[in-house]
């Protein structure tokens, strides 16, 4: 079964690697490959990927010193944001994201009473997950090249502990 932890430092270069082949190949078909590629160039870089480890905000599932997903939060003003939520293909439907989205949520300051989650209009296979989770949309914001695969779709979860 694979484990569930914050990310360290010796993470990092797993990380950038697994966006490398992962997202790209994901989001092509969805939003085009120039967006695409510019969702790994910006987000999955190693300074990226470094800057939010050391801030505490990612978590990873390995199994057998293989990187299986990834959980990235951070902030939006006032309010928590999960901003990558990512399982290895082989692996969607074994329980790893709700298992990635459960160790963000766990790392939430006490009394925090809601949580953020938003993806790409276009991935509607994610906007499914986030809702069997218990995401509901909150707002979806335009794109500003006015592609509607583009548009981002925030969705919100109240949380109770």
């Amino acid at each position: 079964m694979a484990e569930v932890r914050p990310a360290g430092p010796g993470d990092v270069s797993a990380i950038h690697r697994f966006g490398e082949a992962h997202v790209r190949a994901h989001y092509t078909p969805l939003i085009g490959a120039a967006a695409a590629e510019a969702q790994v160039r910006d987000w999955w870089n190693e300074t990226h990927v470094g800057a939010a480890v050391s801030a505490g905000l990612v978590v990873v599932a390995e199994a057998g010193g293989e990187l299986l997903g990834v959980g990235q939060r951070g902030r939006c003003g006032a309010d928590h944001v999960v901003y990558k939520l990512y399982v290895h293909p082989g692996q969607r439907g074994r329980g790893l994201g709700p298992r990635l989205l459960d160790a963000l949520a766990a790392q939430l300051p006490t009394g925090t009473g809601r949580l953020y989650i938003e993806h790409f209009a276009a991935n509607e296979r994610a906007g499914a997950f986030y809702e069997r989770e218990g995401f509901a949309v909150d707002r979806i914001v335009p794109s500003s090249t006015g592609d509607p695969a583009l548009a981002v779709v925030w969705r919100i979860k109240f949380l109770t502990r």
